[in-house]
């Protein structure tokens, strides 16, 4: 009964934000609205203790908006607006990832990216990470990572299978992380295009996949050159699991995705994430109805995704809703502090707030702030980008970058639990001991990067 009430509201949360937003019905907003506080309330009790604490620290500042603001209606509209499309979103997403992660297809394409001979599996790995990525989100580090480590684990030498096991989950987890700057399915682009004004995913695309390819350079040649020394003789080489044409329906799915969202972005003047939240459940509905055959079979299939599996998620949920509604309240309350306009920044150097991004986000990572309530929550106080000078793109593709830092340091975020989980370590270890030297290599390459595209601008 739980599933089946929790997967009503997320249908029905979903189909009022797509009327919404792409017929601008005005009666669909309120039904959002209603249907992800009906959402909450439901999933709240059920959830553990950290997501009832978010719970409560939403309900805290509505109260205070609700004392301390005269237009207080406007920003309860407002947050609830954010959260109904974070959860709008991750069904989205998660649809996608039904389909996939159950595909026999895909699962050949992992294992032959996984049994990559040891000149090339970095590579392989960190660039099939970034890939599957953009349909997987952190599934991806489940399907590569476990691929990974039972790869791993059939080496009897115990020296070399932690050295195999680490590098391998680095290359996903860095490929992963990567994708966030610009890919049209990572919440990073989705928030940041919404609350940097000015920015578009097309705009934004450009100079985060130069951004993407620096992640990827990066790790790439920290691995080389920091190969850890053998004690004893290296092991002998095998050959990879499958072929190169095993990647085929991995590429054919992603080319037939960022076709549909390119053109539909470019022909309707929608926002990326409208495309997204409408096109990605129908291509996975279409991709189970071609796996099943048959229309009963497909039905079944649909009705366990919608009342099984995207209830199955509530946890997950709960936070996300919660920390972009906690961001966006918390930021018109310390708005009047500012004396109710955005910050002054007029003093501050253009380089600096261009490159801040890069820094701050992670380092309020650290803090345990998830990047969507951080971002939520200062992106609206800055003035906008235009205004001081820094095309607005740009400095959207610097918070991406934050962001994907983020997700490879912070020891509070999906990316670090798990290959924490899969390597046999903590996730702080992750963060601050293994991600480290990339850390702060790809904070100074990204830095010159920003500051000589503004230079150019």
């Amino acid at each position: 009964m739980l599933d089946k009430t929790l997967g009503s509201l997320l249908v029905l949360l979903w189909l009022a934000v797509i009327i919404h937003e792409w017929f601008g019905v005005g009666p669909a907003a309120p039904v959002a609205a209603v249907g992800l506080l009906a959402f909450i309330v439901v999933a709240t009790p059920f959830a553990p203790f950290s997501r009832k604490a978010f719970v409560g620290i939403g309900l805290v500042l509505s109260a205070a908006a609700v004392a301390l603001l005269p237009d207080w209606p406007d920003v309860l509209e407002k947050a609830a607006t954010q959260g109904a499309f974070i959860a709008t979103f991750f069904v989205a997403l998660a649809s996608l990832r039904n389909p996939a992660s159950a595909s026999p297809a895909i699962e050949r394409c992992g294992q032959y990216l996984a049994s990559q001979p040891p000149g090339k599996r970095y590579a392989a790995l960190t660039v099939g990470g970034h890939l599957f990525a953009l349909i997987l989100n952190y599934g991806s580090i489940t399907l590569l990572g476990g691929l990974t480590e039972a790869i791993a684990g059939k080496e009897a030498n115990a020296e070399i299978r932690e050295i195999r096991n680490r590098r391998m989950l680095l290359a996903v987890q860095r490929g992963l992380c990567a994708s966030l700057c610009w890919s049209p399915l990572a919440f990073a682009t989705a928030i940041t295009t919404t609350v940097v004004a000015g920015c578009s995913w097309g705009g934004l695309a450009p100079y985060a996949l130069l951004v993407a390819a620096l992640f990827m350079v990066t790790g790439w040649a920290l691995d080389t050159i920091h190969k850890p020394k053998l004690s004893g003789p290296p092991p002998p080489r095998t050959d990879p699991i499958g072929s190169y044409r095993d990647l085929a329906p991995l590429v054919a799915l992603l080319v037939l995705l960022f076709a549909l969202v390119g053109s539909f972005e470019y022909l309707t003047g929608l926002a990326v994430t409208s495309i997204v939240t409408l096109f990605v459940p129908l291509i996975s509905v279409a991709w189970i109805a071609h796996v099943s055959g048959n229309l009963s079979e497909t039905a079944r299939r649909v009705r366990r995704l919608a009342f099984v599996e995207l209830p199955s998620y509530r946890s997950e949920l709960v936070l996300l809703v919660m920390a972009g509604v906690i961001g966006t309240l918390g930021a018109a309350l310390i708005q009047p502090l500012a004396s109710g306009r955005a910050l002054d920044l007029s003093s501050v150097p253009t380089w600096l707030v261009l490159v801040a991004p890069v820094f701050v986000v992670p380092i309020l990572g650290q803090l345990g702030m998830n990047p969507i309530l951080s971002v939520s929550m200062l992106a609206p106080l800055l003035p906008a980008p235009a205004s001081l000078g820094i095309a607005p793109n740009l400095f959207a593709a610097a918070i991406t970058a934050g962001w994907a830092l983020a997700g490879a340091t912070s020891p509070f975020t999906a990316t670090t639990l798990l290959v924490g989980r899969l390597g046999h370590t903590s996730a702080l270890t992750v963060g601050l001991v293994w991600n480290r030297a990339f850390t702060l290599w790809v904070m100074a390459g990204v830095s010159l990067l920003l500051l000589g595209f503004a230079g150019l601008g």
